[in-house]
């Protein structure tokens, strides 16, 4: 990956690279990051508590249910659930800790998992992020240490990823000095709720406040639901009944008939109620106000995202040591069968998902340092930029962790055979627990339209109070010409002159296929490039009378396209950041080598957008994937070792049938 490997990779004079040897430790430090101990910490804890991944299969729901909510209620005992939260409350004060304990819970049961992140992180980080010094002293204490389960009360039957259009209302009541809580038809009946259906007893709910008679958008009320374990006068719960997976996970509806709370139950963090009756705000702007508040709950995106890469990483390991005990048909007669690994073709399935897991491993401790810097402020209004730009890259990594989540753990299944399909080898509930991560936290296309509007507004002061229909007002205000300066797409070609001696014409000659400068101008051509083109589509549709709604459908595939490209190049970046950070050693050239397939196997899959549009010739297409298969031979015999480094234990990654004692 260095930059003297810039040499011709269909070179024959090219000499054969030095054999690669990688030493576990030195790598899971490298995935580990800055908080290994408190990784530790969960790992030993979830090794008491691996019996559940077993007995899980034949537990009746009501009493898996119960064990999911008492090991929640464990961590929350045990102080392992506080690393995020303030000193003052018990907690730890470390967001960076916080996120590292919740990836690494993925290893195990993922009911818990959720329970966990909908109690701590939702419940208990909407008091945090929203809530005054009166909700934090009040509630935190108890929600953290399990004392006081809540719901996160967001979601509607008929607004999901639209909260802004959320239909139950929060109306005060000036004479009793209260809030009124009311449901006013089913599609405004809170859904999918975790923790509602059975042990929940406070929510925070998402409601259009109304004072005076005049609306004021989206606010936060606390709402008491239960009492002793039973349903208070005036809430309506229903069971959301039986789920793809996360069966140890409560998920309920929610109505409430006029449920009156005090005025103090309003999380008054950035508006408020005087007791007169006056409506403040330090927002004025409604639209900016909501943005900001959802801003706040970014935490829970990096949670999810990182949750799935554990989650791929179990499966991965699984595979993988299933790959280097299976032996199958004899590479010639009388010889002994071949292992699965050794087959080029099943090196091609598994090594690249084994290098885009470590590359966004590396993205996703970038997310979360990043949310550790903004969050350490007293207020998060302190660095708009840096907030909108956290936002953004949240929303994206969220969406490519997730995504490659779910293809990591099919393909992996897949490549364990029959017995992959056995629910006692962990892929069922690998699968079925992890599929509905592609739309918790946002939806994962909705959440790459706003990595997309960020790009498109250069991050405008105006950011927060644009909607589909004003981003495409905002870019029709603007001279295509200077968009496409300030995406910078023809200013890469200087770039580019920069990285290769002979200038643009030498793009396909010179590079280095191996050299981390041209991977990553790659990528960031093709982001850029994209985005001047939606840029260019969006003006053209309005200019030519085309209503705002109906362009933006029609050119919302590549806008979708445009935010995946910048994601994927910061994904790349974050990656080769880290490796040229790490000391010259073994495991340093067996992380280069990661690199590379990764980068190289990010470009093949997308060759044809890159030869339409001359950033690669035929040779070099080929070329490139010649080196992909030299890299997978070159991994081929470390493929151990990169499992290894995942961290989990033997007795929670289970699947004896595949993995041996």
């Amino acid at each position: 990956m260095a930059a003297t490997d810039a040499v011709r990779t269909d070179d024959p004079t090219r000499r054969a690279p030095a054999p690669l040897a990688a030493d576990p430790a030195v790598l899971r430090a490298f995935l580990d990051g800055p908080h290994a101990a408190v990784r530790d910490e969960v790992r030993d804890a979830l090794v008491e508590h691996a019996a559940l991944l077993d007995e899980r299969l034949d537990l009746p729901r009501a009493e898996l249910r119960r064990r999911v909510r008492d090991l929640v209620v464990e961590i929350g005992s045990s102080g392992r659930a506080a690393h995020g939260f303030p000193r003052e409350y018990g907690g730890g004060g470390d967001i960076g800790a916080s996120i590292a304990s919740f990836e690494t819970l993925a290893y195990g049961d993922l009911s818990v998992l959720v329970k966990s992140g909908v109690q701590f992180g939702l419940f208990g980080g909407a008091v945090l992020q929203l809530g005054t010094r009166r909700h934090h002293e009040r509630y935190l204490p108890d929600v953290l240490t399990g004392r006081l389960l809540g719901c996160f009360a967001m979601t509607e039957t008929g607004h999901g990823s639209n909260v802004q259009a959320l239909g139950t209302t929060a109306t005060y009541d000036p004479d009793t000095d209260e809030l009124v809580i009311r449901t006013p038809d089913d599609a405004s009946r809170k859904d999918y709720i975790g923790n509602a259906a059975e042990d929940g007893e406070l929510a925070v709910v998402f409601a259009q406040l109304e004072v005076g008679g005049e609306g004021h958008g989206v606010h936060a009320v606390l709402v008491p639901i239960r009492r002793d374990g039973e349903v208070l006068p005036g809430v309506r719960v229903e069971d959301c009944g039986a789920k793809l997976g996360l069966e140890g996970v409560d998920n309920g509806r929610l109505w409430f008939d006029d449920v009156r709370v005090p005025r103090e139950n309003l999380l008054d963090r950035f508006a408020t109620i005087d007791p007169d009756g006056t409506y403040r705000s330090s927002i004025e702007n409604p639209n900016r106000r909501f943005f900001t508040m959802l801003g706040t709950l970014v935490q829970g995106r990096v949670s999810v995202g990182g949750g799935a890469v554990a989650a791929s990483k179990v499966a991965q390991e699984i595979a993988v040591r299933y790959a280097l005990r299976r032996r199958q048909f004899e590479a010639g007669a009388g010889s002994e069968e071949t292992l699965l690994l050794d087959y080029g073709m099943h090196q091609r399935r598994l090594l690249p998902l084994l290098a885009r897991t470590y590359a966004l491993s590396c993205a996703q401790q970038e997310v979360a340092r990043r949310l550790h810097e903004v969050f350490s402020h007293d207020t998060p209004e302190a660095d708009d930029r840096a907030r909108r730009a956290l936002e953004s890259r949240a929303a994206g990594t969220k969406a490519l962790t997730t995504w490659h989540a779910s293809e990591a753990i099919q393909e992996c299944r897949e490549a364990c055979g029959g017995a992959g399909y056995l629910a006692a080898n962990r892929f069922a509930a690998l699968k079925a627990d992890t599929d509905v991560f592609t739309t918790f936290e946002g939806d994962n296309h909705v959440l790459l339209q706003l990595v997309a509007k960020g790009l498109l507004t250069d991050y405008s002061s105006d950011f927060e109070d644009l909607d589909q229909f004003g981003m495409v007002r905002f870019v029709t205000g603007l001279a295509v010409d200077t968009l496409v300066e300030r995406t910078a797409a023809h200013q890469l070609l200087e770039r580019i002159r920069d990285v290769l001696p002979g200038g643009r014409d030498s793009w396909d000659t010179e590079a280095g296929i191996l050299d981390p400068d041209y991977q990553l101008a790659m990528l960031r051509f093709r982001e850029e490039h994209q985005i001047a083109g939606v840029a260019r589509r969006l003006k053209a549709g309005v200019g030519a009378g085309t209503p705002a709604g109906e362009v933006f459908s029609a050119v919302q595939d590549h806008v979708i396209a445009a935010a995946r490209s910048h994601v994927e190049r910061l994904v790349l970046e974050a990656f080769v950041e880290r490796v040229r950070a790490e000391p010259p050693s073994p495991s340093r050239d067996v992380l280069a080598a990661l690199c590379d397939l990764h980068a190289l196997a990010t470009i093949e899959a997308d060759r044809g957008w890159f030869l339409e549009h001359g950033r690669l010739s035929a040779p070099r297409s080929k070329a490139i994937t010649r080196e992909v298969s030299a890299l997978l031979r070159r991994l081929r015999p470390v493929a151990l070792e990169l499992v290894e480094a995942f961290g989990i234990p033997s007795e929670v990654l289970g699947a004896r049938d595949l993995v041996g004692p």
